[in-house]
C-alpha cells in the first residue's frame, strides 16, 4: 500500500478506453491506496450500467465499484450533457479528473476541471489547437495543478530503451521513418460514427499522434511541417468521416516520417490492430535503425471459441500494452505500459499532494509548481509544457487534410503557429 491520502478520482467519459484501460487501472490503484472514491460521469446511464455489469471487471476486481453519474436506473435514452460540471464542482479540491471523451470535447472538460481546482489526466491528444495547450499549461502553472497527457507508448520499455540509446548517439541521426496504426473495422459501428466526422478529426490526429509523439520523445527533434491526405467513407449511420489517412511529418534536421492510419483492420484478423514503427538513422560511414513491430509481440494464441472484441479464434497477443494477469491478491491485476502510463500520472498527482499536506497556502503553491516543473523537465510523462508540439502537429494536420494534403508549416517564433506553405 502507498502511504498518504488517497485521491478521489472522477472519470469523465464511460466509453471504450474507460472500459479497456482507465477504469481497471484506477481500480488497481485503489487497491494500492493511491485512489479512494471513484466516480464516472457519462452522457447517459447506458455505458455506466455496461461498466458495472462487465463480468470480466467483476472477476478482476471483486467487490470494487464506482459511483455512476447519472444513476444507472435513469432512462438510458435521457442525456445529461452538463452533468459532469456538477460532479466536478462537488469534488474536494486538488484531487484527480480523468478526461476520456472524444477529441473535440477535451478542451472544455479539461478547462472545467482546472476551474474546479483539479489535477488532470487527459487521453491523447490533449487538445486540437496549440493555443489551447498553452492556455491549459498557464492555468495549471498558476494554480499549481498537474496536467498529464496519456501518451502511453512513452512507457513501453522498447520506447524507453530507444530514447536512451538514441540520446547516447548509438543509432546516429534519425533521417527517414515509417509508422502505421490501423485500428479495427468494428470501430465504425461504435460511438465513433457520431463524432469521428470529417469536420472534427481523422485517423492521423486520433492515432497517428502516438507515433509522432514517440519519434519526438525518442529523438528530441521538432517537426517543421505536415502533409496529410485522407480517404473519406460513410459510417453505418450515414455520417461521413476520414476512414483512412496518410501523413508525412518533416523534422527540423530534414528527416521525414510517413504515417499510415485507418479504421479498417479486419475483424477476422489475428491481431487487434496493425501497428509498427521503423526509423533509419545516418552515422559516420554507416547507418543505424530502430524497428518496433508493435502489432506482433511474439505471442500467438488459438482459442477453442472466439474471444475478444472481434471474437477471433487465432490471435496475435500483445503481453505489453495491457493485460489482466493473476497476482497474489484477489482477482487479477493490470499489467503493461498502458497501465503504467495511467499509474505514473496518478502517482505523480498523489506524490505532489502528499508533499504539501503540512504547508500553508503560499508554500504549498510554490512546492507544487516546483514538483510539476520537475516532471515537465524530465520529459517522460507528457505534459502541456513538454509535449505541446503535438498540438502544433495536430493543428497542421487538420489544416492539411482539409486542403487535400497541402503542406502546412510549423513556425517556431515568439508565438509558435501553423501556416500553409504556399499562401
Amino acid at each position: 500500500m502507498d502511504s498518504g491520502r488517497p485521491m478521489t478520482v472522477t472519470i469523465v467519459g464511460g466509453g471504450m478506453i474507460t472500459n479497456d484501460l482507465i477504469l481497471p487501472s484506477i481500480y488497481h490503484l485503489q487497491r494500492l491506496g493511491i485512489v479512494g472514491e471513484i466516480h464516472i460521469c457519462a452522457l447517459n446511464s447506458a455505458p455506466l450500467k455496461t461498466l458495472l455489469d462487465n463480468p470480466d471487471m467483476q472477476a478482476a476486481f471483486p467487490g470494487q465499484r464506482f459511483t455512476p453519474h447519472p444513476a444507472i436506473d435513469e432512462d438510458p435514452t435521457k442525456a445529461f450533457p452538463d452533468l459532469y460540471k456538477e460532479v466536478l464542482a462537488s469534488m474536494p479540491k486538488r484531487n484527480a479528473v480523468v478526461v476520456a471523451m472524444p477529441d473535440p470535447l477535451h478542451y472544455g472538460v479539461v478547462m472545467e476541471a482546472l476551474k474546479n481546482d483539479q489535477h488532470v489526466l487527459c487521453v491523447k491528444p490533449l487538445v486540437l489547437k496549440y493555443d489551447q495547450a498553452v492556455e491549459i499549461e498557464q492555468i495549471g502553472r498558476e494554480k499549481g495543478l498537474f496536467v498529464g497527457v496519456e501518451y502511453h507508448k512513452r512507457f513501453d520499455v522498447r520506447a524507453l530503451m530507444a530514447r536512451r540509446h538514441y540520446r547516447l548517439g548509438h543509432f546516429g541521426e534519425f533521417i527517414m521513418g515509417e509508422a502505421k496504426m490501423i485500428e479495427p473495422y468494428f470501430y465504425r459501428f461504435s460511438n465513433f460514427q457520431n463524432w469521428f466526422t470529417t469536420d472534427k478529426t481523422d485517423p492521423f490526429v486520433y492515432v497517428g499522434c502516438h507515433y509522432v509523439d514517440l519519434v519526438c520523445f525518442i529523438t528530441g527533434l521538432r517537426p517543421y511541417g505536415v502533409s496529410v491526405s485522407g480517404v473519406k467513407g460513410r459510417f453505418p449511420n450515414g455520417n461521413e468521416g476520414y476512414l483512412w489517412a496518410n501523413g508525412r511529418v518533416f523534422f527540423e534536421n530534414g528527416a521525414m516520417l510517413s504515417v499510415i492510419d485507418g479504421l479498417g483492420y479486419p475483424d477476422e484478423g489475428a491481431g487487434s490492430n496493425d501497428q509498427c514503427l521503423v526509423m533509419f538513422c545516418e552515422g559516420e560511414g554507416k547507418t543505424g535503425m530502430i524497428k518496433h513491430n508493435d502489432q506482433f509481440r511474439g505471442v500467438s494464441h488459438s482459442y477453442l471459441e472466439g474471444i475478444g472484441c472481434a471474437g477471433s479464434v487465432f490471435n496475435y497477443v500483445s503481453p505489453d500494452f495491457y493485460q489482466l494477469v493473476p497476482w497474489e491478491g484477489a482477482g487479477f491485476r493490470p499489467s503493461g505500459y498502458g497501465y503504467e502510463s495511467v499509474a505514473n500520472n496518478l502517482r505523480t498527482m498523489h506524490r505532489i499532494e502528499n508533499a504539501v499536506v503540512e504547508l500553508d497556502a503560499k508554500a504549498s503553491l510554490e512546492k507544487r509548481r516546483a514538483l510539476i516543473r520537475e516532471v515537465d523537465e524530465k520529459g517522460i510523462i507528457a505534459t502541456p509544457a513538454n509535449s505541446s508540439v503535438n498540438e502544433l502537429v495536430t493543428e497542421a494536420a487538420r489544416m492539411s487534410i482539409l486542403a487535400d494534403g497541402d503542406i502546412v508549416n510549423i513556425v517556431y517564433d515568439d508565438h509558435p503557429h501553423v501556416e500553409p506553405r504556399h499562401k
